[in-house]
C-alpha cells in the first residue's frame, strides 16, 4: 500500500503519527523530520481559538508554512491543494498545525504576517492525488534526459533530482555547482523538450545529500535526510581537538564534505580538554628528549617516546605538569614515570574474619615438616625411631622394643677414642629392626646381666660390640605357625656364638612334661 501522507510511493515500514497507511515511509516517509505534536490529544477551550498557520512537507522533505483561512478541519498526514508560487496548484502533506507551528516559525525566523505566505484552498480529493502520482512517474525520466544534456552541453554541474507541480505546469530542476553556470541554453532546451515551464534552483551538497538519502558508515539513515534541518559550517580543527586522524576519505560524508557528526561531541572534548596540559615543546629528562604522540583526553592519559626509540611511555597528565614545572626550573628528572613508593598493604577483611583459606593445609605441612627434622636429628643421634602398628581391637598389646639410648658415661681420649673409631657404623631404617623381638629381649636381658660381670671373666659380650657374621653364610629357617608361641628348633649352627657357647649338634631335645607354651624351659644336657 502507497504511503498517502509522504511524496515517495514506497510500504511504509515504521510507525508514526499522521500517516493514512498506519506506518511512516522508509525512504521520504512520514518519520522525515517531522515534529512530535504533543499537545494532540490535549483537549482546548472552547473559546480557544486555534493558530490558522499549518505546516507543510513536500518531495525531499522541504517544508513551507501556509495559511488555512478558510479553517478546514485538518489532521497530520492530510493530503491538501495549495497555491503555487505564481499561478496553478500543488500538492502537499500536513505535518505540524497547531500551536507547535508558532514555535517553529519563531526558529526558522519566519515573520507571522508575512505577505509571502500563501493559503491551503481545500483538501485533496482522489482525483487530485492520483493526478499528482501520474506527474511523479515523469520524473525519473525528465531527470536522466536532462543530465544527457547538460553533458551535451558541457556544463560544469550536477543535476540531483527533479520535482513537476502537480497540475504539471512548472517542473523545478535542483542542482549543484562549485561555481556560476550559465545554464541559459539548458533552460531554452529543457522547455522546448517537456513542454513545461523550467525553474533551475541550486542547493549544497549537504541538502543534495539530504533529499536522496541513504546509509552513513555508522549503519543508520543519513541525519541530513531524518532530522537535521540547519547545516553548520564543520572544520578540520574539530577533529584535531577530537585526536582523529586527518584522512579526507574517512572525515568526510556522502556529500563529499566533512561529517556533520564531527560536531555533535565538540563541546565535550572542550570541556574535557581544559585539564590537559599543552605540550608545545619536548619534555627535558636525563635520557634525552620525550616527544608526545598520542594523548587519551577522558582518561587523562598521554604517551611519549624519546627520539629514535619506537617504545612508548604512558604517564598521566599530573606527572605531565610535574615534568614541565621542572623544567621550568631548570631540573631533569631521570625517568619520565613518578619514583614507585612501596605502599603498606592493609590486611583483607577475610583474613580479619576467617582467616586464609589455605590456613589447615598450611598445618599439615607444618606438622609433616617437622615429624621429617625429628627423625633426621633422631638419626644423626644415633636413636633407631620404629613407628609401631596400631594395635587391631580385641588383640592383646605387644610390648615395646626397648631402644637403646647413648652411655651418658664421658669417653676417656685414649681409650674411648680408639673404640669409636673401630666401632662401625649402625644400620638404619628396616635393617636396624630385630628379627625375633623374643630372642632380642631374652638377649638384652643377658646382656644387662653380663654388663656387671668383670671384663675378664670372658663370658657374655659388651651390649655395644658389634654382632659377628654367622659361620657359613646361612640364612635362618623360617618359624612355623605351630611354635609361634614357643622357642622354635634351631639348626646346628644357630646360636653357635651366643653367649661363648660351642654350638649345639643335633635337634634340641622335647620338654619335660610335655610342655607346652605355658611350661617351664628345659635345661640342655651336659
Amino acid at each position: 500500500m502507497a504511503c498517502t501522507s509522504c511524496s515517495s510511493g514506497g510500504g511504509c515500514s515504521s510507525s508514526a503519527k499522521g500517516c493514512g497507511s498506519k506506518g511512516g515511509c522508509s525512504s521520504g516517509g512520514c518519520t522525515r523530520l517531522n515534529v512530535f505534536d504533543w499537545l494532540q490529544d490535549v483537549d482546548l477551550p472552547s473559546d480557544f481559538k486555534e493558530f490558522d498557520l499549518v505546516e507543510i512537507r513536500f518531495k525531499g522533505g522541504r517544508k513551507d508554512f501556509f495559511r488555512n483561512s478558510s479553517r478546514l478541519p485538518l489532521v497530520t498526514g492530510d493530503a491538501v491543494v495549495i497555491e503555487a508560487a505564481g499561478n496553478g496548484w500543488h500538492l502537499g502533506h500536513v505535518s505540524l498545525k497547531g500551536e507547535l507551528v508558532r514555535l517553529q516559525m519563531r526558529k526558522k525566523k519566519v515573520p507571522i504576517d508575512s505577505k509571502e505566505i500563501r493559503s491551503i484552498l481545500r483538501v485533496a480529493t482522489d482525483q487530485d492525488v492520483e493526478r499528482w502520482n501520474a506527474v511523479r512517474d515523469l520524473e525519473t525520466g525528465t531527470m536522466f534526459r536532462a543530465r544527457s544534456v547538460v553533458e551535451e552541453l558541457k556544463l560544469k554541474m550536477k543535476l540531483s533530482d527533479v520535482e513537476y507541480q502537480a497540475d504539471r505546469t512548472r517542473a523545478t530542476f535542483f542542482y549543484s555547482a562549485e561555481d556560476r553556470v550559465d545554464f541559459r541554453d539548458l533552460i531554452r532546451r529543457l522547455a522546448d523538450e517537456f513542454r513545461v515551464r523550467v525553474e533551475m534552483r541550486q542547493i549544497s551538497l549537504r541538502h543534495e545529500a539530504g533529499r536522496l538519502g541513504g546509509i552513513g558508515s555508522c549503519g543508520r539513515e543519513l541525519c541530513c535526510s531524518t532530522w537535521l534541518t540547519d547545516f553548520k559550517s564543520v572544520s578540520t580543527t574539530a577533529a584535531r581537538y577530537q585526536n582523529l586522524s586527518l584522512n579526507p576519505a574517512k572525515l568526510s560524508g556522502q556529500c563529499g564534505r566533512l561529517k556533520c557528526c564531527l560536531n555533535y561531541e565538540l563541546d565535550t572534548y572542550l570541556d574535557a580538554l581544559k585539564d590537559i596540559p599543552q605540550v608545545q615543546r619536548p619534555l627535558q629528562t636525563e635520557k634525552g628528549e620525550a616527544f608526545l604522540q598520542k594523548t587519551d583526553i577522558f582518561k587523562k592519559r598521554m604517551w611519549f617516546a624519546f627520539r629514535g626509540d619506537n617504545n612508548w611511555v604512558m604517564i598521566p597528565t599530573e606527572r605531565v605538569r610535574e615534568i614541565q614545572d621542572m623544567n621550568k626550573r631548570g631540573e631533569k628528572p631521570e625517568n619520565l614515570l613518578a619514583p614507585v613508593k612501596e605502599e603498606e598493604r592493609a590486611p583483607e577483611v577475610s583474613a580479619h574474619v576467617e582467616g586464609n583459606l589455605d590456613r589447615l593445609d598450611d598445618k599439615i605441612k607444618a606438622g609433616k615438616r617437622s615429624k621429617r627434622k625429628k627423625k633426621k636429628i633422631s638419626a644423626e643421634q644415633g636413636q633407631p625411631v620404629a613407628a609401631a602398628p596400631a594395635p587391631k581391637p580385641g588383640q592383646p598389646q605387644k610390648e615395646k622394643t626397648p631402644t637403646l639410648e647413648p652411655s651418658p658415661e664421658p669417653v676417656s681420649s685414649a681409650t674411648g677414642g680408639a673404640e669409636a673409631q673401630a666401632e662401625p657404623r649402625r644400620p638404619r631404617g628396616s635393617a636396624a629392626r630385630p628379627l625375633n623381638r623374643r630372642n632380642n629381649r631374652n638377649r638384652s636381658d643377658k646382656d644387662n646381666k653380663d654388663q656387671n660381670k668383670p671384663e675378664g671373666s670372658g663370658e657374655g659380650r659388651r651390649a655395644d660390640a658389634p654382632r659377628p657374621p654367622r659361620p657359613g653364610n646361612e640364612a635362618r629357617p623360617p618359624r612355623s605357625a605351630g611354635n609361634a608361641g614357643g622357642d622354635a628348633p634351631r639348626t646346628g649352627n644357630e646360636g653357635s656364638e651366643r653367649n661363648g657357647r660351642p654350638p649345639r649338634r643335633g635337634p634340641r631335645p622335647p620338654r619335660p612334661g610335655g610342655a607346652g607354651l605355658g611350661g617351664a624351659p628345659s635345661t640342655p644336657a651336659s
